[in-house]
């Protein structure tokens, strides 16, 4: 069988880091795949590493603005597809206005399908993309013969925009083995001072659905009751939300004595800021899949959450919760980890343990048996 890729909309993130991970960890024999074939921009096939079995093939259009890829998914893929001979196209980047059959596709996004997530950026542009993204990308689950969903949250709230005929499974991410690294002795915050804080740690992007006002808040509550603590704001920005977090800062924080905003960091040096954490932080409302979330829990820290969305499916018992739009319960489930060392060794210990059932060979291993599933199925349809 040949199996054809459409990452025609991969171009960074958690979705490319994805499809370069699983490819890495790709065994396509073992499920009856000859070759796999790649249609993607230029710096997205060039960060996928060659195989023997991999063929990377490159259009223009795809470096070009999304209108002229739209055109390349609906005009192009299909006869590209067909003459390559592929038994399945996979378009793992959600959406796809392709004709091509069968077709599997994935549910990467949930702030589309979340009206209260979606309402927090009012009547900006954003929204109306969200709202396009909506309609697209459930014509798109509609007439894939295969979904893949990343958690059972994201399967419970989007699988009734799917048609009853598409095949459905959940497949989560992996991580990279370079997060890895078991939990550190757990000193008493005694040890600590406010030339030598205990060391707070929250990877995102700054956006509205990741309320880092609230833990920059909830953090300076801590410091006012005498705790020495500090934290790292590491991710880009989105420009409003910055604007909110910035005012924040000025009134709780405003000689950036214990809190600091880092900005963006590329994801190959982001397993440095988690090993000189002492805790991490995860504040948002609303994930498909956060591989930050299993990045620290990789990490061997212990982890303070929100418990919106699929964070409590991931991190189960291993964590601490909290209303991610109160900073007066962030503050709390921080304290409760900081004051206590063996809460902190146990629930570190216990999220290290759980990280190793999500890896990129695992994540490789079930979506292409998946793939061949669907390929099977189509084949049986088309004989009747």
């Amino acid at each position: 069988m040949l199996l054809g890729i459409d990452a025609s909309n991969l171009r960074a993130g958690g979705s490319l880091t994805h499809l370069v991970e699983l490819l890495r960890a790709a065994v396509p024999a073992a499920h009856g795949f000859e070759r796999i074939v790649v249609w993607a921009g230029a710096a997205t096939l060039e960060a996928i590493e060659e195989r023997r079995w991999l063929r990377k093939s490159h259009d223009p259009l795809l470096d070009r603005a999304l209108p002229y890829r739209l055109f390349w998914q609906r005009f192009r893929v299909p006869r590209l597809a067909a003459l390559a001979g592929c038994d399945v196209l996979w378009v793992p980047g959600g959406s796809t206005a392709s004709s091509f059959r069968p077709m599997v596709t994935m549910s990467r996004n949930m702030l589309p399908f979340e009206w209260r997530e979606m309402r927090r950026n009012r009547f900006a542009w954003r929204t109306l993309k969200n709202l396009l993204l909506h309609f697209a990308q459930r014509s798109s689950f509609r007439r894939a013969e295969g979904l893949i969903f990343l958690s059972r949250y994201a399967r419970d709230a989007v699988i009734g925009f799917a048609g009853d005929k598409t095949k459905v499974t959940i497949i989560p991410h992996g991580i990279e083995s370079r997060f890895s690294c078991r939990p550190r002795a757990q000193q008493p915050i005694g040890e600590y001072t406010t030339d030598k804080p205990f060391r707070l740690l929250y990877v995102s992007i700054v956006d509205v659905h990741k309320h880092q006002w609230h833990v920059a808040d909830a953090v300076a509550r801590l410091r006012t009751s005498g705790l020495p603590v500090a934290v790292d704001l590491v991710g880009p920005a989105h420009g409003p939300a910055l604007a909110k977090l910035n005012a924040t800062l000025r009134r709780v924080d405003p000689t950036r004595q214990f809190v600091r905003y880092v900005g963006a960091v590329p994801h190959r040096e982001l397993h440095r800021f988690y090993a000189a954490a002492d805790l991490n932080i995860f504040a948002s409302s609303c994930e498909n899949m956060p591989n930050i979330l299993l990045e620290a829990m990789a990490a061997g820290l212990p982890i303070a959450c929100s418990r919106r969305g699929p964070m409590p499916e991931i991190l189960g018992e291993a964590g601490i919760y909290f209303d991610p739009e109160r900073p007066d319960e962030i503050a709390d489930a921080i304290r409760r980890l900081i004051e206590s060392p063996d809460l902190r060794r146990e629930k570190a210990e216990a999220a290290f343990e759980r990280s190793a059932d999500f890896s990129w060979a695992r994540c490789a291993r079930e979506t292409l048996a998946f793939l061949a599933e669907v390929v099977d199925v189509d084949h049986l349809r088309s004989k009747r």
